[in-house]
């Protein structure tokens, strides 16, 4: 199921490649998507609030995780596409080390400090007692989501975008049963919900790690590839530790947001929890077609194919902004039916709210759509640390401006939804820029 992103139509080999990522990364919302869904029908606002909330957090938690992946990832592929086999097989000995090293500190820190990141979060007092419920079970599944998103990103980085999918399906599936199962049946309300998510994240971590260790043998570690050695340790760590200072930026951001939110009531944080995960439901295949982009230019990178490159980064753009045009217009036409997806039809307020985010937000979603490519593109040319400086001024932008227009009485919580493609989109000037003015630079470099 490998595949060589260096050679073939640039077009169709991307799609190929991107398509089993952006409907795995679909699948993955549900684990949060199915508690949101019953936890809202069923068990009301104040435990779908706790639940929205404690999403936000944990999706900064396993940002962490995924940049560190994902910055491993961009390495394994610039050594697949140099075709170098057993310096991969090193480097993924070296990377899984220093990753399971912070998953295993980032579960210490939150156990200790949960009382203290809630009340950072500025839960009401009638929504703590859920949260603290959910949180509880909720961190259990960190060294799971570790294991997925680890072995994931080294298949996907030869080429393989096809098995992480499989496993994804299959524990995104158990995960609604189980949270149906937990929910209406045993009554065992939030917390039911987080222990299906847990054991549908301990099914793909654990399968996956299974099936690379048993069916990958040109990926497989042996003796010859157990050692530290100073220059792969410092490779792997500038990549990793740049994505992941990149990534959980980029949701220490959002996490901010979310305590600015929470200061305006159940209401609000209600509509904002449902209506991110339309967000992010929307935007998900711009942001992984962005990381399938990413892999294409770096085994391109790897195997110098400057011309090859150029015509990938003009694909890519066509293909996210037609995307993201067709997704705007939907969820700018259909965001109230969105939101009773998740909502009770006689929470008249809680959907209203909703709604003006969803349109607000939808309106620029070519804004974060081609925030991604530059992620991808500079991440894999070796550049990583360009992708933190723009997260940096997307999510400060959207930090600063919420917490300003905010305090406005006459513009109130509009105005946190207004920040955050204003963020998007001076985020993309600043990449475009400095594309242009380093792309000669750039491309010299590989030809020479």
């Amino acid at each position: 199921m490998q595949q060589d992103l260096t050679t073939g139509n640039i077009t169709k080999k991307m799609l190929a490649f991107a398509v089993p990522m952006i409907l795995g990364n679909l699948l993955q919302q549900f684990y949060n998507i199915a508690d949101t869904l019953v936890v809202g029908q069923f068990l009301g606002a104040n435990a779908l609030a706790a639940v929205g909330s404690s999403y936000t957090l944990m999706t900064f938690l396993t940002s962490i995780l995924l940049g560190l992946c994902m910055g491993s990832g961009a390495v394994f592929s610039i050594q697949y596409g140099q075709k170098d086999m057993e310096r991969l097989r090193h480097s993924s000995f070296v990377s899984f080390l220093l990753i399971a090293l912070v998953a295993l500190v980032i579960n210490v820190i939150v156990f200790v400090g949960m009382n203290p990141i809630i009340s950072l979060l500025q839960v009401p007092t009638d929504v703590v007692p859920y949260m603290q419920d959910y949180l509880q079970v909720i961190f259990i599944g960190i060294g799971f989501t570790f294991l997925y998103n680890y072995f994931a990103s080294l298949l996907r980085a030869v080429g393989n975008s096809m098995v992480p999918l499989v496993f994804l399906a299959v524990s995104a599936l158990l995960n609604i049963g189980l949270d149906i199962w937990f929910i209406l049946d045993f009554h065992w309300g939030v917390t039911g919900a987080a222990i299906a998510t847990v054991i549908a994240q301990g099914v793909s971590g654990i399968g996956i790690t299974i099936y690379v260790l048993w069916k990958c043998p040109s990926l497989r570690v042996g003796k010859r590839h157990l050692y530290l050695d100073k220059a792969s340790v410092k490779e792997i760590s500038q990549y990793s530790f740049l994505t992941c200072i990149q990534q959980s930026v980029m949701n220490f951001g959002i996490l901010m947001v979310q305590g600015l939110v929470n200061s305006f009531g159940t209401a609000v944080m209600a509509a904002f929890a449902a209506a991110v995960k339309i967000d992010s439901f929307a935007y998900m295949p711009a942001q992984d077609f962005g990381n399938a982009f990413s892999t294409f230019i770096a085994q391109n990178y790897g195997a110098r194919k400057s011309e090859r490159i150029q015509k990938g980064i003009h694909s890519a753009v066509k293909i996210v902004l037609l995307f993201c045009v067709i997704i705007s217009v939907g969820v700018f036409v259909f965001a109230k039916w969105l939101m009773l997806i998740f909502i009770q039809p006689q929470e008249t307020e809680i959907i209203a709210i909703g709604v003006q985010y969803l349109r607000i937000e939808g309106t620029f979603y070519c804004g974060i759509g081609c925030l991604f490519l530059f992620y991808g593109l500079y991440r894999a040319m070796r550049k990583p640390g360009m992708s933190v400086v723009l997260t940096v001024i997307s999510l400060g932008t959207r930090v600063v401006l919420a917490y300003i227009l905010a305090a406005i009485p006459a513009v109130g919580v509009v105005g946190i939804w207004w920040s955050i493609p204003i963020g998007w989109v001076l985020a993309d000037l600043v990449g475009y820029f400095y594309y242009k003015g380093k792309r000669k630079q750039i491309y010299q470099s590989l030809d020479n």
